[in-house]
């Protein structure tokens, strides 16, 4: 099998990308053939370096609209000719016609079970709420911002004594331990996105995707 050039965009540290680095090095599937940051600060840009990964840095800020931004983002993301794209933490909002062109080769990780508490601050919203679980969702992109088809869905139980830093510690080793696999199944030719929902192994999912439960021992 050739393996399946994937372009990663991240805006911050690039944990779950060092995540797919260090889990995917000996998957045959995988390229992981470059890393795109809108920061250029971003440290995700030195990780992606140091594991020879091609690291551009675009600046949002050069750029007059998103509209300009997201035609020159695509420019640079389609050079690399990628099978898959990747969002990491990439702190934008897409615009309809980017989302358009990567239909069903792109992934975004969201830390809740969507779909609850779509956008920011997922943590803070399932402790004021009383939740009893909180946890991630693996899905294609689409123009709904966080509501496109879920692949995977990962959850865990919330303790009396968890605060917002302590569950968010708890989501990224699940997000670190399940984004890999998702890429991977795809890469694979495992999952796919089609006009009736996710199929993984060529069987529909249901809307909440594969299921992964911690809620009681991880």
């Amino acid at each position: 099998m050739q393996a399946m050039p994937v372009v990663v965009l991240l805006s911050g540290s690039g944990s779950n990308l060092q995540a797919l680095i260090d889990s995917l090095a000996n998957n045959q599937a995988v390229n992981l053939c470059a890393v795109i940051s809108n920061n250029p600060n971003a440290y995700g840009l030195e990780r992606a370096k140091a594991a020879g990964i091609d690291a551009v840095t675009l600046d949002h800020r050069q750029f007059s609209s998103r509209e300009a931004y997201d035609h020159e983002l695509q420019s640079v993301i389609d050079q690399f000719e990628p099978g898959l794209v990747v969002l990491a933490g990439f702190m934008r909002i897409l615009t309809a016609s980017f989302v358009e062109r990567y239909h069903g080769r792109m992934l975004n990780i969201h830390p809740s079970l969507l779909p609850k508490y779509k956008g920011l601050n997922t943590h803070t919203k399932a402790l004021q709420a009383g939740d009893a679980e909180h946890g991630l969702s693996i899905h294609f992109v689409t123009a709904d911002l966080d509501g496109g088809p879920i692949v995977i869905q990962a959850k865990l139980a919330i303790d009396t004594t968890d605060d917002v830093n302590s569950l968010q510690q708890k989501i990224h080793h699940l997000e670190h331990r399940y984004y890999p696999q998702a890429v991977s199944w795809f890469a694979e030719k495992r999952v796919a996105l089609k006009d009736d929902g996710v199929y993984l192994d060529q069987r529909l999912l249901g809307i909440s995707g594969v299921q992964f439960d911690h809620s009681r021992s991880d």
